[in-house]
């Protein structure tokens, strides 16, 4: 079932997930392709049930999507545009002259 939300919530959604360092990590590792938790663990040097941990958020916020195979899952951004958007925001360069209190 579609969810009608506006655009500030898909961009709140988008805000909490990348709030988290880890999280940010694997949606960059995921902008490569197709993956798998163990995997992704491996190349995060991050432990396979925290990595399953984040990815159970970033799915739950329809970030990314889940392919099973047989036993295992194969994760993959859930949008074409968030790895654009994601892209361009890892071009913003941010001008601060005081370290942000966010």
């Amino acid at each position: 079932m579609l969810k009608c939300e506006t655009r500030g919530d898909a961009l709140a959604r988008l805000g909490r997930a990348l709030a988290d360092p880890t999280r940010c990590r694997i949606l960059v590792a995921l902008l490569d392709g197709t993956s798998y938790p163990a995997a992704l663990a491996a190349e995060l040097g991050l432990s396979r049930s925290n990595v399953s941990n984040h990815l159970a958020c970033l799915r739950g916020c329809g970030l990314v999507s889940a392919t099973y195979e047989g036993r295992q899952v194969r994760y993959r951004l859930a949008d074409p545009h968030l790895a654009k958007a994601l892209n361009e925001l890892a071009q913003v360069v941010l001008a601060v002259e005081e370290p942000c209190p966010a």
